[in-house]
């Protein structure tokens, strides 16, 4: 499928780029990018949530009053659950949330994504960013002329540029990724994608 190439003031610079069909025009897998999503989250959580339970709780041994007499029901210890600052019944441990996903299997879902937004007229692509010096002024005016202002934009790059990484850094709601750093997540969140020109080629060989 073939895409224009914008300049960095919006319009069309009268070239065309090419991505392949079984990139941007498959017929979507929602269970894989449901899947895949869901790998990504768990592996942000840190899992070191713990309570304490009986065994660990640091109060007397001692019984707290007669066996017999009282009135109360019996009790032995003031670490039961059954108590105030007592240990926890099957509390939380530490462990890990994340999970093995099978690598065509995320493969299809960044393909299945990616055409979800070209099906939705939500993927443009872009001349490659330059900056001489580092601009947030001059990356604002890029966005504002893509017509991304107030919309979570992805902008896909071919390789790191310093520059191009401090100018966009504190431009909320845009975000500047490398190839090898899509994620189905990320393409999920985002309102608008954007490729530059050279990570086409890129993305074309990495999911193809």
């Amino acid at each position: 499928m073939e895409f224009s190439v914008l300049d960095k003031n919006g319009k069309d610079t009268g070239r065309k780029i090419e991505l392949s069909d079984s990139v941007v025009a498959i017929s979507p897998n929602e269970h894989a990018i449901y899947l895949d999503v869901k790998q990504y989250l768990a592996n942000q959580r840190q899992g070191t949530h713990k309570a304490k339970e009986r065994a660990e709780i640091a109060r007397t041994t001692k019984k707290g009053f007669k066996q017999k007499g009282t009135g109360n029901a019996r009790m032995g210890s003031f670490k039961s659950p059954l108590h105030r600052g007592g240990g926890t019944v099957f509390g939380p441990r530490p462990h890990d949330y994340g999970f093995k996903l099978n690598k065509k299997v995320k493969r299809l879902a960044r393909r299945s994504a990616i055409s979800l937004k070209a099906s939705t007229q939500s993927l443009m692509i872009l001349e490659n960013l330059e900056f001489a010096v580092p601009r947030t002024k001059e990356f604002s005016g890029i966005i504002k002329a893509l017509g991304l202002e107030n919309k979570k934009s992805l902008i896909v790059v071919d390789e790191t540029s310093k520059n191009v990484y401090l100018s966009s850094r504190n431009f909320q709601g845009s975000e500047v990724i490398m190839v090898s750093e899509l994620s189905t997540y990320k393409l999920m969140n985002a309102q608008k994608l954007v490729f530059t020109e050279g990570s086409v080629g890129k993305i074309n060989e990495a999911l193809s």
